[in-house]
């Protein structure tokens, strides 16, 4: 049977590399794009200028599919670390999610695969955190984590309707190919040049985005409906990342912060960062993201899914190797 990948956020850090994958399989691929974006490999498929909070915008998805299957892959959304629910996230991240899935049920498509966060499972301190069926936005920090809980209850709710839909939950992404402003890119890219006065006490669970593409496929091909897949990695220390960046690349050893210093200093860097028209990498949520439970577990997704996350210094080496030929000048 034919089959037609959809995928929204097709810009994006997780979704161009989705693309990327699928191309390289000889897959026919549909991205969908914000109006005024240039798609991204125009000349090896096929885009939609839509938005997911446009319902009619969204319908060029599901024609001229030649009889074709469609599996659409939903990566895209607003990811905040900020405390409160702005309206836009709202908007974006839970009723544009809702606005996908009512449409991929009534056009029966044959699998719907929703990226979720390990940032929506409710949080449980000093234990291993595995897959739930479990979302509520009370259980969890963060306008962001809040956002993605309640769309992955929407999409359970589907389930329920009719819909084959899996989850996947992918941890914190790092690696090449960003082009939308990762904020972890965004930290590697001002430590190497430079504009990195400290790092701060604490980690979390760094994956490759290259493997969260491949996982995020896999459960297309192999997920069971209505089940949830942690695509992580392990935990790093915010210090062990700039230490390989230092081994592959050079700089300075930065001094460490404690997370209540860190606290006083936010008014400071978020003025620095205004005045570089940059977001700010530390703000309240994100300093308690570093401190929170990230002992998530993987083991599902590696049996069912044949999921296998890769180190991290080859994540940095290619991530560094990216950006730099990104800057390099055109000949």
């Amino acid at each position: 049977m034919k089959k037609l990948y959809v995928i929204t956020g097709a810009d994006g850090h997780l979704g161009n590399t989705v693309i990327r994958r699928l191309l390289e399989r000889g897959e026919r691929v549909r991205g969908l794009i914000l109006p005024g974006r240039r798609p991204m490999f125009p000349d090896r498929a096929e885009y939609v200028f839509g938005d997911i909070t446009q319902p009619a915008s969204l319908l060029p998805l599901f024609s001229d599919t030649d009889g074709a299957d469609i599996i659409l892959i939903h990566t895209a959304g607003l990811i905040s670390i900020a405390d409160k629910v702005t309206e836009d996230l709202w908007r974006v991240n839970v009723e544009g999610t809702e606005n996908l899935l009512a449409l991929a049920l009534g056009y029966r498509v044959r699998k719907f695969v929703y990226v979720s966060s390990v940032h929506a499972i409710p949080e449980q301190p000093l234990r291993v955190l595995s897959e739930t069926h479990s979302f509520s936005a009370d259980k969890v920090q963060g306008a962001y984590a809040k956002t993605k809980a309640m769309a992955t209850k929407k999409v359970l709710e589907y389930v329920k309707k009719g819909l084959n839909a899996v989850i996947v939950q992918p941890s914190g992404i790092l690696g090449p190919y960003d082009v939308s402003g990762n904020h972890l890119v965004q930290m590697v890219t001002d430590y190497v040049e430079n504009r990195l006065p400290a790092c701060v006490k604490g980690g979390y669970d760094f994956v490759d985005v290259r493997d969260v593409a491949e996982g995020t496929i896999a459960a297309a091909e192999k997920g069971k409906t209505g089940d949830c897949y942690i695509l992580s990695n392990r935990h790093y220390e915010i210090k062990e990342v700039f230490n390989i960046i230092r081994s592959i690349a050079g700089g300075r050893k930065l001094p460490v912060l404690p997370v209540w210093m860190a606290k006083l200093a936010l008014p400071l860097m978020e003025f620095i960062a205004r005045r570089r028209k940059k977001r700010p990498l530390y703000t309240k949520y994100s300093l308690y993201t570093l401190t929170s439970n990230d002992k998530f577990s993987h083991a599902k997704a590696s049996e069912e899914l044949g999921y296998r996350p890769r180190d991290l210094y080859e994540t940095i080496r290619d991530t560094l190797l990216w950006l730099r030929r990104k800057q390099a000048p055109a000949c």
